[in-house]
């Protein structure tokens, strides 16, 4: 079964809360890489990268993480699939 490489984009409702949705999201997704981006006026976004299996499915990940307290909005800005 082959894994697929997601990467998200996470808006917070509030731009200090980042680290509480970080955490959040560690418990949903096994986090492989993670950044802040900034997106301007002092608003950040944050993203993250994370493997899962093909078959689980993206949908379901994505909204799990837009049920995260304190996310605005959940951006899937890519999807590859990665041979281990």
């Amino acid at each position: 079964m082959a894994k697929v490489s997601v990467t998200v984009k996470i808006f917070p409702e509030d731009p200090s809360g980042l680290q509480e949705i970080k955490a959040a999201v560690s418990g949903i997704v096994k986090i492989s890489e993670s950044r802040e981006e900034e997106i301007g006026f002092g608003v950040k976004a944050l993203v993250i990268r994370f493997l899962m299996d093909e078959d689980a499915g993206v949908d379901a990940v994505e909204s799990k993480l837009a049920g995260i307290p304190g996310v605005s909005q959940v951006q899937v800005t890519s999807v590859d699939r990665v041979e281990l």
